[in-house]
């Protein structure tokens, strides 16, 4: 990669505040440096939101930079305050080690633990075994209660309440920095804006216990067009892993985002060359969709493989119609403009219903809304009053009609919503 890897970061739309940019632009263009990232144990998945400080890490690993990502096992069990209005449910210890050994495997695929351009640690490893009282003799003593609650995630909390040990994250999450930079020379911790007070307090504390100076970087908190949260969807979490969230669903999660956000996301989740990207983000009208497809295959790519990223284009184009771009980069960092009609229908969300229900005929209110297509029954019946329920690419005019096993055709009945929504029924 030529050029300061920290002025690509700050192109692409990675950075929101840094501590000192000229020390961190500075560190970033020469030697190796080491630096890190927490992901708390919360769920037994990351989601599309943590993509932002994935490919921020992606990026300077590439640049030859030491990633060290923390999962934290030890600080899941006292909870992060920042951002949330009230206390995090508190997990049993098995229950956060157990979601913790599944974010490993995750961020395995984005960073390739080697041992060497990368590492994953825990930080229950060394937080556990801690003593409170000589914690606070040796970390505590160097913290003014003042200036934490001057901090924006703690002041949003103290209206609402904030329980004791919420406020002794900060501290555990400053000696996870001073831990780091003990063992590995770790000397810039990245994470989200709202982690900015936190992660300061790393870098104080640093300097008060060893004398060393070293730097933070935060990212922004990523808001679409349309207001929504990067990453949810009115269904939920746009989860990374497979099981909880189809690479179908994933790639037609960017295939449907706002074309006002197109270049951002192409900037932020994808490798494409920035070159490419500002060719893309100039499309105009129908040809944002273009832009679309390729900004779905390549963050389907990368989270999912390449094979599911052909497959779920594939089906997107068979369920949809039209052509769609296979977003294939070549060696120069293009993508190749080929284009693909086949697709496996299979590998749409699919429900098994059983023949025999099918067979006598099942209301489309009822079958859209068990799918998950509709919210409710009501909803289902005003939409197709409105002509926006399809199967089989046929409008359903009527909430009188049946769906019988008569629509079934060689690859199962395919409902629609709209212009984005489907699911395919088989019968099991």
């Amino acid at each position: 990669m030529s050029g300061n890897v920290f002025d690509e970061l700050k192109e692409r739309g990675f950075v929101a505040q840094v501590s000192d940019e000229t020390a961190v632009r500075k560190m970033l263009g020469g030697h190796p440096v080491t630096f890190y990232v927490g992901f708390d144990s919360t769920a037994t998945s990351l989601h599309a939101g943590s993509l932002v400080p994935i490919m921020a890490m992606v990026h300077l690993r590439r640049a030859g930079h030491r990633a060290i990502a923390v999962v934290g096992g030890g600080t899941t069990m006292v909870g992060d305050p920042s951002g949330k209005t009230e206390m995090r449910q508190m997990l049993d210890e098995e229950i956060i080690r157990a979601q913790g050994r599944t974010l490993h495997i995750q961020l395995a695929r984005y960073l390739r633990f080697d041992g060497a351009g990368a590492i994953a640690v825990d930080n229950a490893d060394w937080l556990l075994p801690l003593s409170y009282i000589q914690f606070l003799r040796d970390i505590g003593r160097h913290f003014s209660v003042n200036r934490m609650l001057a901090a924006e995630a703690y002041k949003l909390r103290l209206e609402r309440g904030l329980s004791f040990i919420e406020f002794n994250y900060q501290l555990l999450q400053a000696y996870d920095y001073l831990t780091l930079y003990r063992k590995y020379g770790c000397t810039l911790q990245m994470g989200g804006d709202d982690q900015w007070g936190n992660i300061l307090a790393g870098v104080d504390l640093i300097r008060r216990v060893e004398g060393a100076t070293v730097e933070a970087l935060t990212f922004p908190l990523l808001t679409l067009a349309s207001g929504a949260k990067m990453g949810k969807t009115a269904q939920g979490a746009v989860w990374l892993d497979p099981g909880l969230f189809s690479p179908y669903d994933f790639y037609q999660y960017w295939v449907n985002v706002d074309d006002r956000d197109v270049g951002r996301l192409l900037r932020l989740f994808t490798l494409l060359p920035l070159e490419e990207i500002k060719r893309l983000e100039a499309f105009k009208d129908s040809e944002t969709n273009e832009a679309k497809r390729i900004l779905a295959y390549e963050a389907t790519k990368i989270t999912h493989g390449e094979k599911a990223a052909e497959e779920a284009k594939a089906a997107s184009n068979a369920a949809f119609g039209g052509k769609t771009v296979d977003a294939t980069v070549t060696k120069d960092g293009a993508a190749s403009g080929k284009t693909s009609v086949a697709g496996d229908l299979t590998v749409l969300p699919t429900t098994a219903v059983p023949r025999a229900r099918l067979e006598a005929g099942i209301s489309p209110a009822e079958l859209f809304t068990e799918v998950g297509l509709t919210p409710s029954r009501r909803e289902a019946k005003r939409l197709i009053e409105q002509g926006g329920l399809y199967v089989n690419d046929e409008r359903i005019d009527t909430v009188e009609r049946l769906l019988t096993i008569k629509d079934l055709g060689p690859d199962g009945m395919l409902l629609k919503a709209g212009k984005k929504k489907i699911h395919r029924v088989v019968a099991g």
